[in-house]
């Protein structure tokens, strides 16, 4: 049927004649955060974290899971989705967000058609004053590593640990684009394994060429502590010299020390913060 006027079209206009997609959002919330020490003297070790769910009903009943939740598709963006979901489910509100990708594979939900847009959320969790909700945990990050194209990860609440493995492919010759695959999982439901490593990588990549960093840091800190937690992003010890290269432009010196931490008083530094 040809319409003369949009006005027409409109009035005609059938939605039903075309397939429905279900819409999620997906957030990868992730911390590196100091991990409590027995003696005091020791130095703060710094830790990756990721916050799951444990999921109370089908599908993938009793596994672990990623905050997510359906777009209310008359009223949400899809930031707009992930701001609630991280609000109803941890409290938070106000911290870094950034959109990660969307996974369309046609079978990644059992229930229907679902395609979930993910975002990465970053955050300092020892700063953090309002409790999650009772089924979610932070789970360490004790082992990420690659070889020969395989990813292996390893997560630990204290009480659980698990293991999930991956297998890294190019995506593109002329990109460095790749595609993952689930080889090993028995805890994280869906295909939330890729949408973490994905997430991972993303933040390992910004690290080199922005200030994403600062996002998961306290507004003042020592270069010992952000060393730290550059080196666990990054999977990899850096020397003095070049760290501080780096962070050369990004911090500034304040008058404040760090006391009783069982050691010498270090400098405090805080975020340099430029124009836009």
């Amino acid at each position: 049927m040809a319409y003369k006027t949009e006005e027409e079209f409109l009035q005609n206009y059938d939605p039903n004649q075309f397939e429905r997609l279900s819409m999620t959002t997906d957030i990868l919330l992730i911390s590196v955060s100091s991990k409590k020490q027995d003696n005091y003297r020791k130095t703060s070790k710094k830790m990756m974290s990721i916050l799951l769910f444990k999921r109370d009903d089908y599908p993938y009943k009793d596994m672990w899971c990623l905050p997510g939740g359906f777009v209310d598709a008359k009223s949400e963006t899809l930031e707009e989705c992930a701001k609630r979901v991280l609000k109803k489910e941890t409290n938070l509100s106000n911290i870094y967000l950034e959109q990660l990708y969307t996974f369309d594979d046609i079978k990644r939900d059992p229930r229907t058609r679902v395609i979930s847009t993910s975002y990465i959320a970053l955050v300092d969790k020892n700063r953090l004053n309002q409790e999650i909700s009772k089924n979610a945990s932070w789970f360490d990050i004790i082992l990420y590593e690659e070889k020969d194209n395989h990813i292996y990860i390893t997560l630990d609440n204290g009480d659980i640990s698990f293991s999930i493995e991956l297998e890294k492919k190019l995506r593109e010759l002329t990109t460095d684009r790749y595609n993952f695959h689930i080889l090993k999982n028995n805890s994280l439901a869906f295909d939330h394994p890729i949408v973490i490593l994905s997430g991972l990588e993303r933040l390992r990549n910004k690290v080199n060429y922005t200030d994403i960093v600062f996002n998961m840091m306290p507004e003042y800190f020592t270069l010992g502590d952000l060393q730290q937690v550059y080196e666990v992003i990054l999977n990899k010890k850096l020397l003095d010299p070049a760290f501080r290269r780096i962070i050369a432009n990004k911090v500034e010196k304040t008058e404040k020390t760090q006391t009783g931490a069982g050691h010498r008083p270090s400098a405090l530094f805080k975020y340099k913060r430029h124009e836009i």
